[in-house]
């Protein structure tokens, strides 16, 4: 749990083997929208991934195919640009903003008809967040089970006005584990540096070498991919 303070985020990185997927969305002290998302895995299912840039946002698809076990949970879009919102999400929950939002719903009423993921003892929290480009603002969720057994859903919602050098960070485990405990208390605190390209390659480098398998940074306009494999 974080503290009411500003953190590193690559040191966060590096003092955790496993956060899972995380989500980080802010404003560089330049002004410009900054968001990111990144994934890992333990077994060969998960990490046999890789980000591939599409035309409304981010794909995750399989490296090899023959590998493939079980797509249900580990294939989605976790990027959609819709307008000025950006969505990003853990999960097909993108699919579910993003068609709601064009149905004159909302973020949170999306997410109200969703739930954690369905993969116990785990039971993954679904995390998502929506930034406005033009102004700045975001929104983060958790949707994550309220106990060891999946009997029920918390539903957490925060919003944040844009700060500039600053961003939110939340994450779907709080460490490695068996099984893995979800994330809990408020989004953290990052600091956001005013050179990108090093920060991204210091997330990319802090994320464990085992585990980590591809990282999203869009700073503004432009957009950069980290592979555990190449493409």
């Amino acid at each position: 749990m974080y503290q009411n303070k500003r953190y590193e985020l690559p040191e966060v990185l590096k003092a955790n083997a496993y956060p899972g997927r995380g989500i980080f969305l802010g404003m560089t002290p330049g002004g410009l929208p900054l968001a990111g998302y990144f994934i890992m895995g333990r077994s060969q299912n998960s990490r046999n991934r890789v980000f591939v840039k599409a035309e409304e946002g981010l794909l995750i698809r399989p490296y090899d195919e023959k590998l493939v076990s079980d797509p249900s949970l580990i294939i989605y879009h976790p990027v959609r640009q819709l307008g000025q919102a950006l969505i990003v999400t853990n999960g097909d929950q993108t699919d579910t903003v993003t068609a709601a939002i064009n149905c004159g719903g909302s973020f949170e009423s999306a997410l109200r008809s969703r739930a954690f993921e369905p993969d116990a003892p785990n039971f993954t929290p679904r995390i998502s967040g929506i930034m406005d480009l033009e102004t700045g603002h975001y929104k983060l969720s958790i949707l994550r089970s309220s106990d060891d057994r999946g009997s029920a859903c918390d539903r957490l919602f925060y919003e944040y006005a844009p700060i500039p050098g600053e961003g939110r960070f939340i994450h779907t485990y709080e460490a490695d584990g068996s099984p893995l405990p979800p994330f809990f208390g408020e989004p953290a605190r990052v600091n956001i540096p005013q050179d990108t390209e090093v920060f991204g390659k210091g997330l990319w480098q802090a994320l464990h070498p085992d585990n980590k398998i591809a990282l999203y940074l869009r700073v503004g306009d432009q957009v950069a991919i980290f592979n555990r494999y190449t493409v």
